[in-house]
């Protein structure tokens, strides 16, 4: 998907999600589902955001517990 910014709101978002540890896109994510969450307009069915940083360890042949 492309998404046209002004290329000073880019430098803004990107200063942003660098502040809070994330991607841009990340934080253009985050920003648009509390907007709609806000709005009442977030889709019940959208999955949540993942948790940020590595999964837990787990040993070899089991699976790995979702984070939530």
């Amino acid at each position: 998907m492309l998404l046209r910014l002004d290329p000073a709101v880019h430098d803004a978002l990107a200063r942003w999600a660098s502040d809070e540890l994330r991607s841009a896109n990340a934080q253009i994510e985050f920003l648009l589902r509390r907007a709609l969450a806000e709005a009442g307009r977030l889709p019940g069915g959208a999955a949540p955001i993942p948790r940020r940083g590595r999964p837990p360890n787990s040993p070899p042949g089991e699976p790995r517990e979702p984070a939530g």
